[in-house]
């Protein structure tokens, strides 16, 4: 389980999402509004689990007109 303030690796991330990792990073090169990862070294990648669960869940809730 994962916690909403805690970082995550990119496979981790993928999983919160329901996708692979493949996927994963197709969507933060096409999607603009995907959370951003943080670098913490040149082979360490981390995005926040907060974000990316804030991010699924408004995911197909459009405005009612």
């Amino acid at each position: 389980m994962v916690s909403q303030n805690q970082s995550v690796r990119p496979k981790q991330a993928a999983e919160l999402l329901g996708i692979g990792v493949a996927t994963f990073w197709r969507w933060l090169k096409d999607r603009p509004d995907m959370p951003k990862a943080r670098k913490l070294s040149p082979r360490c990648t981390v995005f926040d689990a907060g974000e990316l669960i804030a991010w699924r869940d408004a995911q197909g809730k459009e405005p009612q007109q």
